[in-house]
């Protein structure tokens, strides 16, 4: 397939709604500037709905192009809280070695 599946088509359609999204910030059109990207919630966490440092939501890009904002996961029902926490144990390991990889840089 050389990069012509659907897999390379998914990523590009994600980077290319990513980029408008900053753009759109950067130009101060606040209403197009929100995406989700995985980002550092480390302070956020709790207010987004998680207990992990790390976590994809939405979020809305400012005028200087970075995260103005972390946007809530939003209200879950009880079958998503239980899935979210089976989930978070998985993701948080995961999240562990990608730090601990990053400090031996």
């Amino acid at each position: 397939k050389d990069g012509k599946g659907s897999a390379a088509l998914s990523m590009a359609y994600a980077g290319a709604r990513l980029g408008k999204a900053v753009l759109s910030g950067l130009e101060g059109d606040s209403a197009n500037a929100v995406e989700c990207a995985y980002v550092a919630v480390l302070e956020d966490a709790k207010k987004i709905g998680t207990t992990l440092p790390y976590f994809t939501t939405k979020v809305k890009f400012g005028r200087d192009g970075a995260v103005e904002d972390v946007r809530s996961i939003g209200k879950l029902n009880e079958y998503e809280k239980g899935r979210l926490a089976e989930v978070e144990k998985q993701l948080q390991a995961e999240a562990q070695k990608g730090i601990e990889y990053a400090a031996r840089l």
